[in-house]
């Protein structure tokens, strides 16, 4: 028997896909969580990812209604879709939780970060972080003669990959706020 026919009757699966076939798929969900305003609230809802060792991926939280004293947590956290039920259903069950809602689940949403970048380079370096810049929209906000600091803003996956490039350009530290999203249309 020839090599290649072994290969057309050999299974699909390498015996080095450690991968259980019967695992559910991890899932990635945005929440937007309408809360009271009012202290420790975000201790409390926070408290329910890490006392049930859910994970964050990006968490921001401001006050969206002064007078009505509600602040909104935008959480972006992942686990099977189990998981993301258990969550959402905790959630609405805390008093200080008016709403949640899965941005995921609900249709196209709109999600952006905000990132300050500081670059340190000279020369050729320097040269090309700029240029990287320029087709990132980033912009300078600050500058000296050994490094720059980039602002921009755009999808996380956007973010990560200016990082990424700007990595062996000598980035040398990374400030990131977290995604805020809000679902498209009315």
């Amino acid at each position: 028997m020839s090599p290649l026919n072994i290969q057309k009757g050999a299974s699909k699966h390498s015996a080095y896909d450690l991968r259980d076939p019967n695992a559910e798929v991890i899932e990635t969900h945005t929440l937007a969580v309408i809360v009271d305003n009012e202290s420790g609230v975000l201790a409390r809802v926070i408290g329910l990812f890490s006392a049930r060792g859910y994970n964050i991926d990006s968490l921001t939280v401001a006050e969206v209604d002064h007078l009505g004293h509600l602040s909104r947590i935008t959480v972006v956290t992942s686990g099977t879709p189990q998981v993301i039920v258990q969550i959402k259903a905790q959630l609405e069950r805390m008093v200080v939780v008016h709403r949640v809602h899965d941005l995921t689940m609900e249709g196209p949403n709109v999600q952006r970060e905000l990132a300050l970048f500081k670059v340190k380079g000279r020369g050729e370096a320097r040269i090309e972080a700029l240029r990287l810049a320029e087709i990132f929209r980033a912009n300078v906000v600050d500058s000296t003669l050994e490094s720059f600091v980039f602002e921009m803003t755009g999808t996380p996956q956007k973010v990560d990959a200016f990082a990424e490039l700007m990595q062996p350009l000598g980035l040398i530290e990374v400030a990131r706020t977290g995604v805020a999203a809000i679902s498209r249309g009315v």
